[in-house]
């Protein structure tokens, strides 16, 4: 009944003139769902405590079936949620993000041919989700919810006719200044948001073969919720909304964060929350933080959201050896606080670029970051809105530097993103990148950034010690593990501190906070600048000769020592 009472309200908000009957047809479908499904209850706030690794399956190693094959790798490294990066039906034009087909995943990603039953294809990805929860591994895959493929079914029907039924399921327009005030996302490789087909055009947000669904028509609201019930009879753990900010269209607006786009995220969660409670609906708002936070709703939105803005700070911190660009980006004057419930999700990499999206960047940082990072013509993406290189490239390949980002990224509030290869410093892609050109027709130098993993290669190189891979695997591996040995960091809360020099003075190329929960207190100290930095630590009781990494505090008169790029993470739980 609370359920009907909620999806009712919400309905009425959206389709005021729409008849209730689909709306009471489809509460019928979702406890038939809710019936079928018999797995687990997911553990309260599961995502919280989550280490998550992003990867393609066929550029991480070719199919699911070897995939499969590296779970004890993944398990190893500390892993306990894989998200799945566009494994559904597509033309692959947009790295899978411009999906054909919502309910069936691409059988090259199954090792099946093209005509293999259904029930078949489903069956290998079923058996691999079945061995990625046995290692206590969940899984979320991305789902776009503001587009489809221009080969959908739907698409195709909607191109044959203007009184085909399915042309409203997408945006047409004989007049292209309709929506004149959204931007244009794909600045520098796309000209407009209109698409020219027969006499008529659509819109589109992203690429041109990507058209935009028309939420105000409310099949399309209940299609793409039997795509979520769908997936949530084949097991999987969460979904990551793409592009969830644009999926309501208003003239006279730009079209972003509106609120008839929060009522339709209840509505998923509401649904989700009934069917098999724990699904994580992690949103992808690449908005300010003031905006993002709004997607929590009142703990009736989503569960979590990526903080877009901390990334680039995180980068300008370490080149400006400085703390502020972090504390400033995480006080509550830059970012709200968010319901209990609720957790933001960090990277500092990912499948996009280092976005510089003037969204969330000033014009300031924007002009910074990209002059100390974009080390090659070739790595700029969108004149000048993000730098299109993997974190060992953006960090000179210096293992020091990497490692202390990730600590940095490990240790603040929030669930922490790995980025398929980053682990071991993968580099660019560059055949990769020139191989898409040719597959895609655009320059879209984001494609360096992902590529395929050479395991024969990678373990050659980690059986060196001495190797570059070796030195960045064996850090991030022995982060991640001790991280995996305290909540303190997915669920605690931060304080700043403001540490000194022995004669008083600021450091302020010094990060440091505790991390605290219920009886944990950890102590994390990082050095920001290239130079060895003397800290003075009078107020730190019985500190340990290692902290909990293993490396060797040098404690003398209550001073502490932290080389150049070094970090200790220390446990003050009895002091």
């Amino acid at each position: 009944m609370q359920l009907s009472n909620t999806l009712t309200k919400l309905w009425k908000t959206l389709y005021p003139q729409e008849p209730e009957e689909l709306l009471q047809g489809f509460l019928q479908e979702v406890e038939a769902t809710k019936q079928e499904i018999h797995f687990p209850s997911h553990n309260s706030e599961w995502y919280k405590d989550a280490v998550v690794y992003s990867l393609y399956v066929d550029l991480f190693n070719v199919n699911f079936n070897g995939l499969k094959e590296k779970l004890d790798y993944l398990q190893e490294l500390g892993v306990n949620c894989l998200w799945l990066l566009p494994i559904l039906d597509s033309p692959m034009k947009d790295a899978g993000f411009d999906i054909r087909d919502y309910k069936n995943i691409r059988a090259d990603l199954l090792g099946l041919p093209n005509n293999s039953p259904e029930e078949e294809k489903r069956k290998v990805f079923r058996d691999f989700l079945e061995e990625a929860h046995d290692r206590g591994i969940k899984v979320i895959f991305d789902i776009a919810l503001n587009h489809t493929s221009e080969e959908h079914q739907w698409f195709r029907e909607a191109k044959k006719s203007k009184g085909n039924p399915f042309r409203d399921y997408y945006i047409w327009s004989d007049n292209t200044d309709l929506y004149k005030e959204a931007r244009i996302i794909f600045y520098g490789l796309c000209e407009s948001n209109w698409q020219k087909e027969g006499d008529e055009y659509f819109f589109h947000r992203f690429f041109e073969f990507q058209p935009d669904l028309n939420y105000k028509n409310p099949k399309v609201l209940l299609e793409m919720i039997r795509n979520f019930l769908f997936w949530l009879t084949q097991g999987v753990d969460g979904f990551r909304a793409d592009a969830i900010p644009y999926i309501w269209k208003e003239e006279g607006t730009d079209c972003e964060n509106l609120p008839q786009t929060h009522a339709v995220v209840k509505f998923f969660r509401a649904v989700l929350d009934h069917v098999r409670p724990g699904t994580l609906l992690l949103a992808e708002a690449c908005q300010k933080p003031k905006e993002v936070v709004k997607y929590f709703g009142d703990s009736d939105e989503c569960n979590a959201g990526y903080h877009f803005p901390l990334m680039p700070q995180m980068f300008k911190a370490i080149s400006a050896e400085s703390a502020k660009p972090i504390t400033k980006t995480l006080s509550l004057k830059v970012t709200p606080a968010i319901p209990e419930s609720a957790q933001w999700f960090t990277f500092l990499r990912c499948h996009d670029e280092l976005s510089l999206e003037l969204v969330y960047v000033s014009e300031e940082d924007r002009k910074y970051i990209h002059e100390n990072y974009c080390l090659k013509p070739q790595w700029d993406f969108r004149l000048g809105q993000g730098v299109a290189a993997r974190l060992s490239e953006l960090m000179q390949r210096d293992p020091k530097k990497i490692a202390l980002a990730y600590s940095i990224m490990l240790t603040l509030p929030g669930t922490p993103i790995i980025y398929y290869g980053d682990e071991f410093g993968k580099l660019n892609d560059e055949a990769y990148y020139k191989e898409m050109i040719k597959h895609t027709g655009k320059d879209d130098t984001r494609f360096l950034v992902r590529g395929k993993i050479d395991w024969k290669e990678v373990e050659k190189s980690l059986s060196d010690g001495n190797s570059f891979s070796s030195k960045v695997y064996s850090s991030i591996k022995n982060m991640v593990n001790t991280r995996n040995k305290f909540k303190c960091f997915g669920r605690g809360s931060i304080e700043w501190l403001d540490l000194k020099d022995k004669d008083g003075n600021n450091l302020k190329e010094i990060l440091a906070y505790l991390r605290i929960y219920q009886n944990e207190k950890v102590m994390v100290v990082h050095n920001l600048s290239e130079k060895d930095i003397t800290i003075d630590i009078n107020n730190v009781n019985n500190m340990d000769e290692n902290d909990l990494l293993g490396n060797i505090i040098e404690n003398k008169n209550k001073t502490m020592n932290l080389e150049g790029h070094g970090y200790f993470w220390i446990d003050t739980s009895n002091q």
